[in-house]
């Protein structure tokens, strides 16, 4: 990983070395080409601030996982917020974007990391789905679950690179999505999420006929603390519970904290 991120960061960097030492060794140069280099490089330093939070992003994951705070999240609200934050971008492509969530839709989540979520799969589709296509976001409750489906009728992904898409810096088209703007980590994170809030999330694609991701998020998140965890292990060494007799208690334990968070 320390690897893959050493590389995408040395391009962007690059870049912006080259221009600028372009603009300073050469005093004759035009205003209008000089102007045309400093928005290259700001466009460039733009995906290196995307990159960092993206990293971020993978780091608060994967070092703090327990830290993370849990609270209802509007969805609903949500989507509406990022709709109206990419109309710019859709109405740049010709796109549409239909929100068909029910009203007041929430789930026990990370207010900031479900965001993530959304927000990397509308930005996917603005990059991906092509000119003129229409984005659709609908969900149903299955059970203790919420199913959401967001689909476009765009260009697609070949068959062969489904496996993976949701790899750390995996690309179906290096080119175009450095040209884009991506980072190669929008998918990888938001499988992270969705996996941390006990949800999962399934990509079905092909060429010409569009990309659908199925994600499931539960209702309710039913985690154990770890305050918790540990007044169990000293009312195990408390009542003198060794061996199995520890280990099956312990289940029993368990067991009985997420009855009462599912009855909650």
């Amino acid at each position: 990983l320390t690897q893959n991120i050493a590389h995408e960061l040395k391009t962007p960097v690059a870049s912006i070395q080259g221009y600028l030492e372009t603009i300073l060794g050469n005093d004759d140069m035009s205003d209008e080409t000089k102007k045309q280099f400093m928005q290259r490089c700001f466009a460039q330093s733009q995906r290196l601030t995307a990159l960092l939070h993206d990293i971020s992003t993978l780091n608060r994951m994967d070092d703090a996982p327990q830290e993370t705070e849990f609270g209802e999240v509007d969805i609903t609200q949500m989507v509406a917020t990022i709709k109206s934050e990419t109309a710019l971008q859709l109405a740049e492509k010709d796109m549409a974007f239909n929100n068909l969530l029910p009203k007041d839709l929430a789930v026990k989540g990370n207010q900031s990391l479900l965001y993530s979520v959304f927000r990397n799969l509308v930005d996917n589709a603005i990059a991906y789905a092509g000119v003129g296509t229409t984005i659709i976001l609908s969900a149903q409750k299955e059970g203790p679950m919420w199913h959401f489906i967001f689909k476009d009728n765009g260009v697609g992904v070949p068959r062969e690179h489904l496996p993976r898409l949701f790899e750390r810096f995996y690309r179906v088209d290096k080119a175009r999505s450095r040209d884009t703007g991506g980072t190669g980590l929008g998918l990888s994170i938001t499988r992270g999420i969705i996996n941390g809030h006990g949800g999962t999330i399934k990509v079905y694609s092909e060429s010409g006929k569009g990309t659908t991701f199925s994600v499931k998020i539960p209702l309710r998140q039913e985690k154990v603390e770890a305050e918790e965890l540990e007044t169990a292990k000293v009312n195990f060494r408390g009542a003198g519970v060794s061996g199995k007799g520890k280990k099956k208690r312990g289940k029993s334990l368990l067991k009985a904290r997420n009855m009462e968070v599912s009855k909650s």
